[in-house]
């Protein structure tokens, strides 16, 4: 088992969509890239606290690779865009892959490097060694899957997971029916 650790806009849709991959084993919402100790959502969502929501991605390297980890985490949110993602605005929404070795760290710079092409605006995403991960709340964890019916994951999280369905990506899960 391997872990990534990415934030790309609201955590519930990164959440959502790495738990489509075959591979992955699990997947966390939480903050990390702050300077709080032991933040919560309230005091990440004021900004004061410097932290970003991400996902802890656990997932076995022999059916997914790290590169494809991060292959989907461009499917998935807009990495052009500074501290902001679609109406969600602000630095805990940044773009940020938090790498836990340098072999990861490389791969993220070459996997920034690759999507350069796929975007006409620069890139924004950092590239930080993950120091602290603090899980969410327990309200935030699996969030799609238990309020599917909830405004923001209608119109918010399903075009991310639809978009990620209708990609090349060969390893997906079935999205579950979730009316």
């Amino acid at each position: 088992m391997e872990i990534a650790t990415l934030g790309g806009g609201c955590f519930w849709c990164l959440e959502a969509v790495y738990q489509m991959v075959d591979g992955v084993q699990s997947v966390a919402s939480g903050y990390s890239a702050g300077h709080q100790k032991n933040p919560d959502y309230r005091s990440v969502c004021s900004g004061t606290t410097g932290h970003a929501e991400v996902v802890q991605i656990g997932f076995d390297p022999s059916i997914v690779s790290y590169p494809e980890i991060l292959d989907i985490f461009w499917i998935c949110h807009d990495p052009t865009t500074l501290n902001r993602q679609g109406n969600d605005v602000g630095t805990q929404y940044r773009s940020i892959i938090l790498y836990h070795s340098p072999e990861q760290k490389k791969s993220a710079e070459e996997a920034i490097e690759k999507a350069r092409s796929e975007f006409s605006n620069p890139i924004v995403t950092q590239v930080e060694a993950l120091t602290e991960f603090y899980p969410a709340e327990g309200y935030h964890q699996n969030y799609y899957r238990t309020n599917p019916e909830q405004a923001y994951c209608h119109y918010v999280v399903r075009p991310k997971l639809e978009k990620f369905l209708k990609s090349g990506f060969k390893r997906k899960k079935p999205l579950p029916d979730l009316r």
